[in-house]
């Protein structure tokens, strides 16, 4: 059988309250911008706790499919048919055939899980799941009756509009996006920080993103490395606005007037001022960084203290507490790892200190920085002048 529908089932949403339409309309339009490159007309709307896609013509179910398992709000995909109230014994005859169209081999245990969420219903759920279950077993002996763990449950839902479905696939969860504000991401080429981009946007926050620049130390190949990673994010988060900056200038800067085991904080503080610079003019509210406690010398608790001190917005960390190969793992999943992998270096590569000091002192570095005094304001105004501005859509995946 073909089926035409998508049950979406939401999980956090449901205990939002007073406020719950709110995220429900986000994932609704949020839904609808995922199945806009799908062939397909579709319609998407919500009622009594669900949200429905109804295709309204001969549409690509994979790539559908495809579409709503990124989107973030969603815990369960469950292709459905939906039906008229034409009462149940024309219920029951539709779903007797979806069975038989859709399981050529029914040598298998299930349970009818029937929901009446609407009242003047004749039948209450329990009669449904005894009269349809005895029905299939009727028309299909082969089918056996197993309440504890069947191996399919055929869902029957009685609301506003009627469905049936057994078939269902894993959501990404989370809040949708656009629900809780928006923030600024520090972009790289590196592994971390697009599954932290990944990770702050599940929990329903937009992103922007900064990314630092050093020609010709790095290549215009690197600069379209993290176009392409904001690409991939995008698919998720939907459109990133990408700030390109040059920092080339600046770096050379603190080489040439900061001791060298200071480099990577001083230029990260440097980092913070600017990104929080575009994040006001984008209007977010925060910082994101794919940093990790301990992974590396810049990201011990007194770099990570030092670098926090030149931000005066919050600075979020959704991979603090993950190891490398937790974030590799997440990186494969949302598929940034191959791109983040190939050999093109970005500016945080490039000016590396032999030997980084792993428990910088505030004080100190702030008395290095004193160094910069003369050239620093006219080199962080020429960067944020020249910076680059590029809207990251989303990556087409089929």
């Amino acid at each position: 059988m073909s089926y035409q529908a998508f049950v979406i089932k939401y999980g956090e949403i449901g205990l939002k309250g007073k406020n719950r339409h709110l995220f429900e309309d986000a994932l609704v339009h949020n839904i609808t911008a995922n199945l806009k490159n799908v062939d397909g007309e579709f319609r998407v709307d919500r009622e009594q706790g669900r949200v429905y896609v109804e295709a309204l013509s001969e549409f690509d179910y994979e790539g559908a499919l495809e579409a709503l398992q990124r989107v973030f709000g969603i815990v369960e995909i469950c292709p459905a048919v939906l039906t008229e109230d034409n009462g149940f014994d024309q219920l029951s005859d539709e779903i007797l055939s979806y069975l038989d169209e859709t399981y050529s081999d029914k040598n298998f245990t299930f349970k009818v899980l029937a929901k009446r969420g609407r009242k003047n219903y004749p039948m209450n759920s329990q009669e449904i799941n005894m009269e349809l279950g005895g029905r299939i077993l009727d028309r299909f002996p082969e089918m056996k009756v197993d309440v504890h763990t069947p191996e399919k449950e055929i869902h029957v839902e009685i609301r506003e509009k009627i469905s049936f479905y057994s078939e269902k696939f894993k959501g990404l969860g989370g809040m949708p996006v656009g629900t809780n504000g928006k923030a600024m991401l520090l972009l790289s080429g590196g592994i971390d920080s697009p599954v932290a981009g990944y990770m702050i946007a599940k929990r329903g926050v937009s992103i922007d993103a900064t990314y630092f620049h050093a020609p010709p130390y790095t290549s215009e190949r690197a600069k379209q490395k993290v176009v392409d990673l904001a690409k991939i994010v995008a698919r998720y988060s939907g459109p990133i606005r990408l700030h390109v900056i040059n920092f080339t200038d600046i770096q050379l800067a603190i080489y040439e007037k900061c001791p060298h085991d200071e480099l990577t904080i001083i230029m990260r503080r440097y980092m913070m001022y600017l990104a929080e610079h575009f994040a006001r003019e984008d209007g977010d509210m925060g910082l994101v960084t794919g940093e990790s406690i301990g992974q590396v010398a810049s990201q011990t608790m007194q770099s990570l203290y030092c670098t926090n001190e030149a931000a005066t917005m919050p600075v979020f960390r959704p991979l603090i507490g993950f190891d490398k190969q937790e974030i590799i793992d997440r990186s494969l999943q949302i598929g940034t790892y191959e791109t983040s992998i190939l050999p093109f270096e970005d500016c945080c590569t490039i000016f590396v200190a032999k030997h980084p000091v792993t428990k910088p002192r505030l004080d100190v570095i702030k008395k290095s920085e004193q160094n910069l005094n003369e050239v620093i304001d006219d080199l962080m105004k020429q960067a944020i002048e020249t910076a680059e501005t590029i809207l990251v859509e989303a990556e087409d995946v089929r």
